[in-house]
Order: C-alpha cells, then sequence, then structure tokens
C-alpha cells in the first residue's frame, strides 16, 4: 500500500512537471492533480497490462517503442476522468508519460523501493 501512495503521489508530481514544461498540459488544482495520480495509479495496474497483451505484435514490430504509446493512452485515459487536468493530445500524453515515469523512478530510487 505505501508502495502504491508513493507511485501515486509522484505520478501526481509528473503531472504537475508536465503542465510546467509541455504545452498541451494544463493543471487547475492539487486535488485535480492527487486524484489523477491515483486514478493513473489504478488504470496501470488494471487497464495497462490488458493493453500491453493485446499489442503484443506491434510492440515486437517496433522494438519496445510503442510502449510509449500505450503509456501515452493510458496517461490519456487518466485524464478523461478528471475535471481538472486536461492533455491535448496523444502526443502530449506521450510526453506526459516520460516525465511521470522518471518522476517515479525517482522516487521509487530516493524511497528505497527500488
Amino acid at each position: 500500500m505505501t508502495r502504491f501512495v508513493i507511485q501515486a503521489l509522484a505520478a501526481a508530481l509528473g503531472f504537475w512537471l508536465s503542465s510546467k514544461l509541455i504545452s498541451g498540459v494544463y493543471v487547475s488544482s492539487v486535488e485535480s492533480l492527487i486524484a489523477a495520480g491515483f486514478i493513473l495509479g489504478i488504470l496501470n495496474a488494471l487497464v495497462r497490462p490488458i493493453l500491453i497483451l493485446l499489442t503484443i505484435p506491434l510492440t515486437l514490430l517496433t522494438l519496445g517503442l510503442f510502449l510509449l504509446v500505450v503509456n501515452g493512452l493510458t496517461v490519456w485515459m487518466a485524464v478523461s476522468f478528471i475535471n481538472g487536468v486536461d492533455v491535448d493530445g496523444l502526443w502530449p500524453a506521450t510526453l506526459t508519460a516520460m516525465v511521470i515515469t522518471a518522476t517515479s523512478w525517482t522516487a521509487r530510487v530516493l524511497s528505497g523501493l527500488a
């Protein structure tokens, strides 16, 4: 449970950083950020494995690069449930997924959960 909370907060930080760095990503409140982080965590646990399984041929064909698109789709799905966070397309969502991956990795290393 602690790991999920740390990952959700790291995802919220990633959404905030993305809103500052990437045009097309907008955040209106801290509550929206935290909700987006928790929803992204739930989607990563439940929906993302199914998407990865369904896209194995494309992932193999692109030598794994299609996983970036899957991560972007997961972020795009997460923000569709939240009113205070908005992403204006797949490309900003994919870049946001990269930022969230970096912040989540950093949080895991700093917290000793890596």
